[in-house]
C-alpha cells in the first residue's frame, strides 16, 4: 500500500501555527502565572495589614468590653462576605466572629504582640465550596487582657479573574494558530510559486527541447544555486544527448561500411558459378570485413563496461621503461613499412593494470604509425613531473585544428577525414585511451609543442 504524500506547504503551515501556538501559549502561562503571584501577594498584604491594624486598635484604642457591646461595628467595616475576622480570649467563645460562609479555617501560629507579620505567619485553605483562602493569627494585648486576633480571605473574586484571563489566554492560543496556520498557508503558497515554475517548465522539457533553460533573474536567492545546478544538469544532458545522438549515427555508418561490403561480395559471387580460387578469395576478403566489426564491436562493449565503471583495475608494479620497449618491440615491423623510428626514453615504476597500460600505449602508438610523416621518428618518453607519472608519445606529422584538438577523444572522430577511408582505423582508438586514463584516476592530453609536432601525454597519479 502506499503512502500518502505529505504537501510541503501544509507541514511548514502547521510548522509555522505550532511554533506561533506555543509561543503565544508559553507567554500567556508567563503572563498568568505573573498575575497569580501578584494576586496573591496583595491578598496576603490586605490580611497581615488588617491584622496589624486591629492589633494596634486593641492596644491603644479598644476593649474588649467595647466590643462586646458593638459588635455590629466590625461586620460594618468588613463589609464582605470574602473576609473573615475573629477576635477572642484564649479558649473562651469569640467576642467578634465574622465569617458569612461559615468556612474552615487551616491550623494557624499565632505571631506574638512584639513580632512583626510577615509572609510565612500566612497558611493556606479552602472554603466548603473549594475556594481557595489565606489566613494569619495574631496575639494582641487589650487593657491587659491577651486576646488572639484570626483573619482570613477568600479570594473569589481574585478566582474569578484569573479564571477569565485564563479562558482569554486559550482563546489566544486558538486565534493564533488559526490566523498563524491561515497567512502561513497564504504566504507560502506565493512563496513557493517559483518552485511550481521551475516544476512546470522541467515538465515541458523533452528530448527536442533539451535547449530551454531555467531564467535565474527572478529566482529567489534561496533557489539561485537550484536554478543553476538544474540549468547545469540540461547541458550535461544536452552534450550527452547529442553525443549519443552522434554516438549511434556513427556507428550506424561504420557497421553498414562492412556490412554493405560483405552484401556486395556475396551478391557478385552468387551471380555465377566461381572457381575454388575464386571463393577463397571472396572468403578471406569476408573475413577481414568480419574481423574489422569485431573489433569494432569488442571496442564499443569496452567503452559500455567503463562508462559504468564496471571494470575491475588490477594493478601491478610495471616498469616503464620495459612497457614502453615492448610496445615499440610491436610496432616495430608496422613502423619500418612507413620507414618510421621508435625510440624510448626515460624509466620508473607505476602502478596500474598492465593489460589496459599497455592498450593505452599500443593505441597512441598506431595512432602515431598511422598519420606520421615517413621516414620521420616517434617518441616514447617517460618523466615524473611533481605527483604525476607522465607518459608523453610525440610524433610529426600534419597539423590539426584547435577544434579538431578538442574532439580527438570522442568516439567515432577521425582527425583527418581525407584519410581514414583506406585505413583500418574505427575512430575509437584515443576514446578507448580517454576511457583507460579515467579507470585510473589520471588523464589524458594532446598538445602541439611546435609546427608539426603532435604530442598526446598520459598523466597517472602517484
Amino acid at each position: 500500500m502506499r503512502s500518502r504524500r505529505q504537501s510541503l506547504t501544509l507541514r511548514t503551515t502547521l510548522a509555522f501555527a505550532l511554533v506561533a501556538m506555543f509561543t503565544v501559549a508559553g507567554a500567556g502561562v508567563y503572563l498568568y502565572e505573573s498575575m497569580k503571584q501578584t494576586v496573591m501577594l496583595r491578598s496576603d498584604h490586605a490580611v497581615l495589614a488588617r491584622l496589624d491594624h486591629f492589633r494596634k486598635l486593641l492596644r491603644y484604642d479598644l476593649t474588649l468590653e467595647k466590643l462586646e457591646s458593638s459588635p455590629q461595628l466590625f461586620e460594618n467595616m468588613l463589609d464582605s462576605e470574602e473576609d473573615i475576622f475573629i477576635i477572642g480570649e484564649p479558649g473562651k467563645p469569640p467576642v467578634i466572629l465574622v465569617n458569612p460562609l461559615h468556612s474552615p479555617l487551616p491550623d494557624l501560629p499565632v505571631a506574638s504582640q512584639d513580632r512583626a507579620l510577615n509572609d510565612g505567619d500566612l497558611r493556606s485553605g479552602l472554603s466548603l465550596e473549594g475556594v481557595p483562602l489565606r489566613a494569619a493569627a495574631a496575639q494582641a494585648m487589650s487593657g491587659g487582657t491577651e486576646v488572639h486576633l484570626q483573619a482570613a480571605h477568600l479570594m473569589v473574586k481574585e478566582m474569578a479573574m484569573l479564571t477569565s484571563f485564563r479562558q482569554r489566554i486559550y482563546g489566544a492560543v486558538a486565534l493564533a494558530f488559526l490566523i498563524t496556520a491561515l497567512l502561513g498557508y497564504v504566504l507560502l503558497r506565493r512563496g513557493l510559486q517559483p518552485l511550481r515554475r521551475m516544476a512546470a517548465h522541467a515538465a515541458d522539457i523533452t528530448p527536442a527541447r533539451l535547449d530551454s533553460r531555467l531564467d535565474s533573474r527572478d529566482v529567489p536567492v534561496e533557489l539561485q544555486q537550484l536554478s543553476e545546478a538544474f540549468n547545469a544538469m540540461l547541458d550535461r544532458l544536452a552534450d550527452g544527448y547529442q553525443r549519443l545522438t552522434q554516438f549511434s549515427a556513427d556507428l550506424a555508418h561504420e557497421i553498414r561500411t562492412p556490412v554493405g561490403s560483405l552484401m556486395g561480395h556475396c551478391q557478385v559471387a552468387l551471380r555465377q558459378t566461381r572457381s575454388v580460387d575464386e571463393y577463397q578469395a571472396l572468403l578471406a576478403s569476408n573475413l577481414e570485413e568480419l574481423e574489422r566489426i569485431s573489433r569494432l564491436v569488442e571496442s564499443i562493449l569496452f567503452l559500455a563496461r567503463a562508462d559504468e565503471a564496471q571494470a575491475v583495475l588490477e594493478r601491478q608494479p610495471l616498469d616503464l621503461e620495459q612497457e614502453s620497449q615492448r610496445v615499440a618491440g610491436y610496432f616495430e615491423g608496422l613502423a619500418e613499412e612507413r620507414e618510421l623510428q621508435i625510440l624510448t626514453r626515460g624509466s620508473g615504476t607505476l602502478h596500474a593494470d598492465p593489460i589496459l597500460l599497455r592498450r593505452a600505449l599500443s593505441n597512441l602508438v598506431a595512432n602515431a604509425i598511422r598519420y606520421a610523416d615517413a621516414g620521420s621518428e616517434i617518441l616514447l618518453h617517460v618523466s615524473q613531473y611533481e605527483r604525476e607519472w607522465l607518459i608523453q608519445v610525440e610524433n610529426q606529422g600534419p597539423a590539426l585544428t584547435a577544434t579538431a584538438l578538442t574532439r580527438l577523444f570522442d568516439r567515432f572522430y577521425r582527425g583527418d577525414a581525407s584519410r581514414h577511408q583506406s585505413s583500418d582505423s574505427n575512430g575509437l582508438g584515443l576514446a578507448i585511451v580517454a576511457a583507460i586514463m579515467h579507470l585510473h584516476g589520471g588523464r589524458v592530453e594532446v598538445t602541439q609543442p611546435a609546427e608539426g609536432r603532435i604530442r598526446f601525454t598520459l598523466g597517472f597519479p602517484v
